[in-house]
Protein backbone atom coordinates (compact mmCIF):
# COMPACT_ATOMS: atom_id res chain seq x y z
CA UNK A 1 0.00 0.00 0.00
CA UNK A 2 2.81 2.41 0.82
CA UNK A 3 4.15 2.43 -2.73
CA UNK A 4 0.70 3.10 -4.21
CA UNK A 5 0.12 5.94 -1.74
CA UNK A 6 3.42 7.51 -2.76
CA UNK A 7 2.72 7.15 -6.48
CA UNK A 8 -0.68 8.83 -6.06
CA UNK A 9 0.65 11.73 -4.00
CA UNK A 10 1.07 14.98 -5.92
CA UNK A 11 2.47 18.24 -4.65
CA UNK A 12 2.54 21.62 -6.39
CA UNK A 13 5.38 24.05 -5.79
CA UNK A 14 3.52 27.27 -6.60
CA UNK A 15 6.70 29.35 -6.28
CA UNK A 16 8.21 27.36 -9.13
CA UNK A 17 5.29 27.42 -11.52
CA UNK A 18 4.97 31.20 -11.25
CA UNK A 19 8.38 31.46 -12.89
CA UNK A 20 7.06 29.98 -16.15
CA UNK A 21 7.13 32.21 -19.20
CA UNK A 22 3.72 31.00 -20.40
CA UNK A 23 1.22 33.56 -19.04
CA UNK A 24 -1.82 31.37 -19.67
CA UNK A 25 -0.29 28.46 -17.76
CA UNK A 26 0.59 30.75 -14.87
CA UNK A 27 -2.95 32.13 -14.88
CA UNK A 28 -4.31 28.60 -14.55
CA UNK A 29 -2.22 27.99 -11.42
CA UNK A 30 -3.27 31.38 -10.05
CA UNK A 31 -6.89 30.29 -10.41
CA UNK A 32 -6.14 27.33 -8.11
CA UNK A 33 -5.00 29.80 -5.45
CA UNK A 34 -8.02 32.05 -5.99
CA UNK A 35 -10.43 29.14 -5.55
CA UNK A 36 -8.76 28.25 -2.22
CA UNK A 37 -6.64 25.18 -3.00
CA UNK A 38 -3.13 26.53 -2.41
CA UNK A 39 -2.65 25.13 1.11
CA UNK A 40 -4.08 21.76 0.13
CA UNK A 41 -2.11 21.26 -3.09
CA UNK A 42 1.05 22.98 -1.84
CA UNK A 43 1.15 21.77 1.78
CA UNK A 44 4.50 20.62 3.30
CA UNK A 45 5.68 17.29 1.89
CA UNK A 46 5.89 14.90 4.84
CA UNK A 47 5.30 11.16 4.90
CA UNK A 48 4.72 8.74 7.77
CA UNK A 49 4.44 5.34 6.16
CA UNK A 50 3.42 3.21 9.16
CA UNK A 51 0.84 5.71 10.38
CA UNK A 52 -0.77 5.90 6.96
CA UNK A 53 -1.02 2.13 6.64
CA UNK A 54 -2.61 1.88 10.08
CA UNK A 55 -5.06 4.71 9.42
CA UNK A 56 -6.43 3.03 6.29
CA UNK A 57 -6.32 -0.49 7.76
CA UNK A 58 -8.29 0.53 10.86
CA UNK A 59 -10.26 3.41 9.39
CA UNK A 60 -13.99 3.88 8.96
CA UNK A 61 -16.58 6.65 8.90
CA UNK A 62 -18.77 7.14 11.97
CA UNK A 63 -21.28 9.97 12.46
CA UNK A 64 -19.61 11.98 9.74
CA UNK A 65 -16.15 11.62 11.32
CA UNK A 66 -13.16 9.67 10.03
CA UNK A 67 -12.12 7.39 12.87
CA UNK A 68 -9.17 5.03 13.18
CA UNK A 69 -6.47 3.87 15.57
CA UNK A 70 -2.73 4.44 15.13
CA UNK A 71 -0.31 2.85 17.58
CA UNK A 72 -3.22 2.07 19.88
CA UNK A 73 -4.33 5.72 19.98
CA UNK A 74 -7.82 6.65 18.77
CA UNK A 75 -7.81 9.19 15.94
CA UNK A 76 -10.76 11.31 14.80
CA UNK A 77 -10.78 13.73 11.87
CA UNK A 78 -13.75 16.02 11.37
CA UNK A 79 -14.68 18.01 8.30
CA UNK A 80 -14.12 21.28 10.18
CA UNK A 81 -10.59 20.26 11.25
CA UNK A 82 -9.82 19.06 7.72
CA UNK A 83 -11.00 22.32 6.16
CA UNK A 84 -9.26 24.52 8.74
CA UNK A 85 -5.92 22.70 8.38
CA UNK A 86 -5.72 23.51 4.68
CA UNK A 87 -7.66 26.82 4.75
CA UNK A 88 -10.30 25.30 2.45
CA UNK A 89 -13.45 27.33 1.72
CA UNK A 90 -16.52 25.98 3.51
CA UNK A 91 -19.05 28.04 1.59
CA UNK A 92 -20.07 27.82 -2.03
CA UNK A 93 -21.20 25.12 -4.42
CA UNK A 94 -21.42 21.57 -3.12
CA UNK A 95 -23.62 20.39 -6.00
CA UNK A 96 -21.82 20.69 -9.34
CA UNK A 97 -25.11 20.89 -11.23
CA UNK A 98 -25.44 24.42 -9.81
CA UNK A 99 -22.54 25.78 -11.88
CA UNK A 100 -24.11 28.66 -13.91
CA UNK A 101 -25.03 27.61 -17.45
CA UNK A 102 -23.62 30.77 -19.02
CA UNK A 103 -20.20 29.96 -17.56
CA UNK A 104 -20.43 26.41 -18.91
CA UNK A 105 -21.18 27.76 -22.38
CA UNK A 106 -18.26 30.20 -22.17
CA UNK A 107 -15.95 27.41 -20.97
CA UNK A 108 -16.84 25.23 -23.96
CA UNK A 109 -15.36 27.92 -26.19
CA UNK A 110 -12.53 29.02 -23.90
CA UNK A 111 -11.19 25.51 -23.24
CA UNK A 112 -11.26 24.45 -26.90
CA UNK A 113 -7.98 24.25 -28.79
CA UNK A 114 -9.89 24.98 -32.01
CA UNK A 115 -12.73 27.31 -33.02
CA UNK A 116 -15.22 24.51 -32.39
CA UNK A 117 -16.79 24.28 -28.93
CA UNK A 118 -15.96 21.20 -26.88
CA UNK A 119 -18.65 19.16 -25.16
CA UNK A 120 -18.80 18.96 -21.36
CA UNK A 121 -17.47 15.40 -21.70
CA UNK A 122 -14.59 15.52 -24.14
CA UNK A 123 -11.11 14.27 -24.96
CA UNK A 124 -8.19 16.08 -23.36
CA UNK A 125 -6.54 16.63 -26.73
CA UNK A 126 -9.49 18.84 -27.72
CA UNK A 127 -8.55 21.37 -25.03
CA UNK A 128 -5.81 23.96 -24.70
CA UNK A 129 -2.71 22.86 -22.85
CA UNK A 130 -3.32 24.77 -19.62
CA UNK A 131 -6.78 23.23 -19.27
CA UNK A 132 -5.42 19.75 -19.92
CA UNK A 133 -3.12 20.28 -16.95
CA UNK A 134 -6.01 21.62 -14.87
CA UNK A 135 -8.00 18.50 -15.68
CA UNK A 136 -5.08 16.28 -14.66
CA UNK A 137 -4.65 18.12 -11.35
CA UNK A 138 -8.32 17.59 -10.54
CA UNK A 139 -8.22 13.93 -11.52
CA UNK A 140 -4.93 12.97 -9.88
CA UNK A 141 -4.49 15.33 -6.94
CA UNK A 142 -8.07 15.98 -5.82
CA UNK A 143 -10.13 12.97 -6.84
CA UNK A 144 -7.27 10.43 -7.06
CA UNK A 145 -8.53 8.57 -10.09
CA UNK A 146 -6.62 5.38 -10.87
CA UNK A 147 -7.54 5.05 -14.53
CA UNK A 148 -6.94 6.69 -17.90
CA UNK A 149 -7.13 10.48 -18.02
CA UNK A 150 -7.67 10.83 -21.77
CA UNK A 151 -11.31 11.79 -21.27
CA UNK A 152 -12.54 14.80 -19.30
CA UNK A 153 -15.70 13.76 -17.47
CA UNK A 154 -18.76 15.96 -16.99
CA UNK A 155 -18.08 16.54 -13.28
CA UNK A 156 -14.46 17.42 -13.93
CA UNK A 157 -15.46 19.85 -16.70
CA UNK A 158 -17.93 21.56 -14.36
CA UNK A 159 -15.26 21.95 -11.67
CA UNK A 160 -12.79 23.31 -14.22
CA UNK A 161 -15.46 25.83 -15.21
CA UNK A 162 -16.07 26.84 -11.60
CA UNK A 163 -12.34 27.31 -10.96
CA UNK A 164 -11.73 29.25 -14.18
CA UNK A 165 -14.68 31.63 -13.70
CA UNK A 166 -14.10 32.11 -9.97
CA UNK A 167 -17.30 30.41 -8.82
CA UNK A 168 -17.14 29.71 -5.08
CA UNK A 169 -16.81 26.00 -4.30
CA UNK A 170 -17.21 24.34 -0.91
CA UNK A 171 -13.88 22.53 -1.16
CA UNK A 172 -13.96 21.57 2.50
CA UNK A 173 -17.07 19.44 2.02
CA UNK A 174 -16.12 18.18 -1.44
CA UNK A 175 -12.60 16.97 -0.58
CA UNK A 176 -13.55 15.63 2.85
CA UNK A 177 -16.16 13.55 1.05
CA UNK A 178 -13.40 12.06 -1.10
CA UNK A 179 -11.31 11.30 2.00
CA UNK A 180 -14.27 9.59 3.68
CA UNK A 181 -14.66 7.36 0.63
CA UNK A 182 -10.96 6.48 0.85
CA UNK A 183 -11.21 5.18 4.41
CA UNK A 184 -14.56 3.43 3.92
CA UNK A 185 -13.93 -0.36 3.85
CA UNK A 186 -14.49 -1.99 0.43
CA UNK A 187 -14.85 1.40 -1.25
CA UNK A 188 -13.82 1.60 -4.91
CA UNK A 189 -12.26 5.01 -4.33
CA UNK A 190 -8.49 4.88 -4.88
CA UNK A 191 -6.49 5.81 -1.80
CA UNK A 192 -4.36 8.95 -1.84
CA UNK A 193 -3.91 12.30 -0.03
CA UNK A 194 -0.83 10.78 1.64
CA UNK A 195 0.88 14.13 2.18
CA UNK A 196 -2.27 15.87 3.38
CA UNK A 197 -3.16 13.05 5.78
CA UNK A 198 0.31 13.18 7.30
CA UNK A 199 -0.09 16.93 7.88
CA UNK A 200 -3.36 16.20 9.69
CA UNK A 201 -1.81 13.43 11.80
CA UNK A 202 1.15 15.62 12.73
CA UNK A 203 -1.24 18.05 14.43
CA UNK A 204 -2.97 15.42 16.60
CA UNK A 205 -1.79 15.74 20.25
CA UNK A 206 -0.22 12.65 21.79
CA UNK A 207 0.25 10.82 18.51
CA UNK A 208 3.84 9.68 18.05
CA UNK A 209 4.84 9.57 14.43
CA UNK A 210 8.03 7.95 13.28
CA UNK A 211 9.25 7.77 9.72
CA UNK A 212 12.21 5.70 8.62
CA UNK A 213 14.90 8.22 7.78
CA UNK A 214 15.83 6.78 4.40
CA UNK A 215 12.21 6.27 3.36
CA UNK A 216 11.38 9.86 4.18
CA UNK A 217 14.38 11.23 2.33
CA UNK A 218 13.68 9.04 -0.69
CA UNK A 219 10.06 10.21 -0.72
CA UNK A 220 11.10 13.87 -0.56
CA UNK A 221 13.56 13.22 -3.37
CA UNK A 222 10.79 11.66 -5.47
CA UNK A 223 8.55 14.67 -4.90
CA UNK A 224 11.34 17.04 -5.97
CA UNK A 225 11.97 14.89 -9.06
CA UNK A 226 8.26 14.92 -9.95
CA UNK A 227 8.10 18.71 -9.62
CA UNK A 228 11.25 19.06 -11.70
CA UNK A 229 9.83 16.75 -14.38
CA UNK A 230 6.54 18.65 -14.47
CA UNK A 231 8.39 21.99 -14.67
CA UNK A 232 10.50 20.65 -17.52
CA UNK A 233 7.48 19.38 -19.45
CA UNK A 234 5.56 22.65 -19.09
CA UNK A 235 8.64 24.68 -19.98
CA UNK A 236 9.21 22.63 -23.14
CA UNK A 237 5.53 22.84 -24.09
CA UNK A 238 5.53 26.61 -23.55
CA UNK A 239 8.62 26.98 -25.74
CA UNK A 240 6.99 24.94 -28.48
CA UNK A 241 3.77 26.98 -28.32
CA UNK A 242 5.68 30.27 -28.38
CA UNK A 243 7.95 29.05 -31.15
CA UNK A 244 5.07 28.19 -33.46
CA UNK A 245 7.26 26.88 -36.28
CA UNK A 246 9.71 25.02 -34.03
CA UNK A 247 10.86 21.80 -35.62
CA UNK A 248 9.69 18.61 -34.06
CA UNK A 249 12.36 17.21 -31.78
CA UNK A 250 14.32 20.42 -31.36
CA UNK A 251 13.05 20.80 -27.80
CA UNK A 252 15.08 18.01 -26.34
CA UNK A 253 14.91 16.27 -23.02
CA UNK A 254 18.31 17.64 -22.13
CA UNK A 255 16.81 21.13 -21.91
CA UNK A 256 15.39 20.92 -18.41
CA UNK A 257 13.49 23.57 -16.52
CA UNK A 258 14.26 23.13 -12.84
CA UNK A 259 12.60 25.15 -10.13
CA UNK A 260 14.35 28.33 -9.10
CA UNK A 261 16.98 28.46 -6.44
CA UNK A 262 16.40 30.09 -3.10
CA UNK A 263 19.00 32.06 -1.22
CA UNK A 264 20.93 29.76 1.16
CA UNK A 265 20.19 30.40 4.80
CA UNK A 266 23.87 30.64 5.61
CA UNK A 267 24.47 33.43 3.05
CA UNK A 268 24.43 36.72 4.94
CA UNK A 269 24.39 39.99 3.00
CA UNK A 270 27.58 41.88 3.52
CA UNK A 271 29.27 38.87 5.08
CA UNK A 272 31.76 36.32 3.84
CA UNK A 273 29.84 33.45 5.45
CA UNK A 274 28.96 30.82 2.83
CA UNK A 275 27.69 27.26 2.79
CA UNK A 276 30.61 24.90 2.55
CA UNK A 277 30.80 22.98 -0.70
CA UNK A 278 31.79 19.33 -0.98
CA UNK A 279 32.76 16.90 -3.78
CA UNK A 280 29.94 15.77 -6.12
CA UNK A 281 27.73 13.03 -4.71
CA UNK A 282 26.04 10.17 -6.56
CA UNK A 283 23.38 7.53 -6.05
CA UNK A 284 20.00 7.84 -4.38
CA UNK A 285 19.14 10.91 -2.35
CA UNK A 286 19.75 9.08 0.94
CA UNK A 287 23.14 7.84 -0.32
CA UNK A 288 24.09 11.35 -1.44
CA UNK A 289 23.17 12.74 1.96
CA UNK A 290 25.38 10.21 3.70
CA UNK A 291 28.27 10.96 1.32
CA UNK A 292 27.89 14.69 1.96
CA UNK A 293 27.79 14.09 5.70
CA UNK A 294 31.03 12.08 5.58
CA UNK A 295 32.75 14.75 3.48
CA UNK A 296 31.79 17.47 5.96
CA UNK A 297 32.76 15.42 9.01
CA UNK A 298 36.15 14.75 7.40
CA UNK A 299 36.63 18.53 7.19
CA UNK A 300 36.35 18.70 10.98
CA UNK A 301 32.71 19.76 11.39
CA UNK A 302 30.00 17.99 13.37
CA UNK A 303 26.83 17.69 11.28
CA UNK A 304 23.57 15.71 11.48
CA UNK A 305 21.97 13.79 8.64
CA UNK A 306 19.20 16.39 8.41
CA UNK A 307 21.77 19.18 8.01
CA UNK A 308 23.60 17.16 5.36
CA UNK A 309 20.30 16.69 3.51
CA UNK A 310 19.79 20.46 3.51
CA UNK A 311 23.28 20.91 2.07
CA UNK A 312 22.57 18.45 -0.75
CA UNK A 313 19.26 20.15 -1.54
CA UNK A 314 20.97 23.55 -1.57
CA UNK A 315 23.67 22.32 -3.94
CA UNK A 316 20.95 20.93 -6.24
CA UNK A 317 19.14 24.26 -6.16
CA UNK A 318 22.29 26.17 -7.08
CA UNK A 319 22.85 23.82 -10.02
CA UNK A 320 19.21 24.25 -11.01
CA UNK A 321 19.64 28.02 -10.90
CA UNK A 322 22.60 27.81 -13.23
CA UNK A 323 20.69 25.63 -15.71
CA UNK A 324 17.70 27.97 -15.49
CA UNK A 325 19.85 30.97 -16.45
CA UNK A 326 21.21 29.06 -19.45
CA UNK A 327 17.71 28.07 -20.49
CA UNK A 328 16.46 31.68 -20.21
CA UNK A 329 19.37 32.86 -22.36
CA UNK A 330 18.60 30.24 -25.01
CA UNK A 331 14.93 31.25 -25.08
CA UNK A 332 15.82 34.91 -25.52
CA UNK A 333 18.13 34.06 -28.41
CA UNK A 334 15.47 31.94 -30.09
CA UNK A 335 12.91 34.75 -29.82
CA UNK A 336 15.37 37.29 -31.19
CA UNK A 337 16.31 34.92 -34.00
CA UNK A 338 12.68 34.43 -35.01
CA UNK A 339 12.03 38.19 -35.10
CA UNK A 340 15.14 38.86 -37.18
CA UNK A 341 16.58 41.21 -34.58
CA UNK A 342 19.25 38.71 -33.63
CA UNK A 343 20.71 38.65 -37.19
CA UNK A 344 20.66 42.43 -37.44
CA UNK A 345 22.52 42.77 -34.15
CA UNK A 346 25.23 40.36 -35.27
CA UNK A 347 25.49 41.95 -38.69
Amino acid sequence: MASSLISRSHHIDFYSVFCFDDAEMVQMFESLITTGLKEFLGCPAIFYENALIELFANGSVRNGLIVSTIGGIAVEISESVFAATFALPTEGLADLSEVPRNFISDAQSLFSVSEKEVSISCLKKEMKMQYRFLGDILAKSLFVKARSFDVVTRDRFLLMTAITFDVKVNWGSLLFGVLKEMVTPDSRQAKGYAIQICVLLKNIPGLELAAMRNDQLEFQSKIAADILSLSSQIGDIADYIQGGDAKKGEIGSSSRRPFPASQPSSHVQGSAVRTQTFPPTTGTFAERVEQARRHIIESGQVISTEEAAERVIEEDRQESDRLERERARERRERRLSRSGAYKRRRG
